[in-house]
């Protein structure tokens, strides 16, 4: 038995994800739930009957997986004892989906990790991981030039944007959420993308920033 199909066939209450149903849920279970994400190769629909997960619920599971599959230098951060920060400009399209899958205080290669809104006029070089919202996507290319070479991981959901400076691209296959890498982007910040979240790609692109 599969992974997912183990999970899926839980019951509602088991799951955590019945219709309708909040992500806040024990570590156990995100990290179950995270792990099924990876193993089923970057994509879910409606699983089984009963057991829903959205198209926001599966992105804020990758964002919270992502920071594992990653190495940061140690400049990304200003102090020892900084969190880990994954802040969301922009409309938050996530809720409080995000939010619950961190609220159990995981850390992050050895620091909390916290979930912040942030607007344009923010310090957005404080973030480790950085989701640019469509609402914001007319200032995405100033964003982008102002990131430029900083140990941020700039994802978004939006056409083009790992061809025009961003590092991780949200897509939909066959209503299935996937995403796209460009690595010359996060190489050229310092960042390291690990083998097995390139390999769960649908695209690896080395277009340069």
């Amino acid at each position: 038995m599969s992974c997912l199909k183990f999970f899926v066939n839980r019951t509602p209450t088991q799951t955590g994800f019945a219709r309708g149903a909040s992500l806040r849920a024990g570590p156990l279970r995100a990290w179950l739930v995270g792990l099924c994400l990876w193993l089923t190769l970057g994509g879910l629909t409606v699983p089984a009957e009963n057991t829903v997960l959205t198209e926001y619920q599966v992105k804020a599971l990758y964002l919270y997986n992502f920071p594992e599959f990653i190495v940061w230098p140690t400049n990304a951060f200003a102090s020892a004892d900084s969190p880990f920060v994954i802040g969301i400009v922009g409309d938050a399209p996530f809720d409080d989906k995000l939010d619950g899958l961190v609220a159990t205080n995981d850390a992050v290669q050895g620091r909390p990790l916290v979930v912040r809104r942030l607007s344009l006029s923010d310090d957005l070089q404080n973030c480790q991981v950085l989701f640019i919202s469509r609402s914001v996507k007319d200032q995405m290319p100033a964003l982008l030039e102002k990131l430029k070479g900083t140990p941020v991981l700039t994802v978004a959901d939006t056409d083009g944007f790992a061809d025009s400076g961003g590092m991780v691209n949200f897509v939909l296959v066959k209503e299935k959420v996937k995403f796209e890498i460009n690595q010359a982007v996060a190489q050229r910040s310092g960042l390291q993308i690990r083998a097995t979240m390139l390999q769960r790609a649908i695209a690896v692109k080395n277009t340069p920033p």
